[in-house]
């Protein structure tokens, strides 16, 4: 089975690069796992890089919130990276821009997260 979300951990943060073309309810969930565990582990803030993912439905952006959540409730950053102009259109129709740390790339968002 395909790992649809690869992930990078560094004592309290972690980068999770997304493998998935479609975010949506046939992986959420995992991602929701993923997350949940590296909270668990400590991990208080994640880049989330959506570069390779171009769909995102209400179940990704689900998974997104949860991810943003979990990193504010520890005291941590979520930052979302890549976003393709579809995911980034939903983010916008969602209201969601003002409430999540989004930057264009890894770089920026590792940047952002160092700060």
């Amino acid at each position: 089975m395909p790992m649809d979300f690869e992930i990078r951990q560094d004592n309290q943060t972690a980068t999770i690069l997304s493998q998935v073309e479609k975010l949506d309810i046939t992986n959420a969930s995992g991602l929701k796992a993923e997350l949940v565990l590296l909270n668990k582990n400590g991990v208080n803030s994640i880049i989330l890089d959506l570069s390779k993912t171009r769909y995102c439905d209400s179940s990704g952006l689900s998974a997104i919130l949860i991810a943003n959540r979990l990193c504010k409730d520890g005291n941590g950053k979520f930052i979302l990276s890549g976003l393709q102009p579809n995911v980034m259109k939903i983010i916008q129709i969602s209201q969601l821009e003002s409430v999540l740390l989004i930057e264009p790339d890894l770089e920026a968002a590792n940047k952002r997260l160092n700060a």
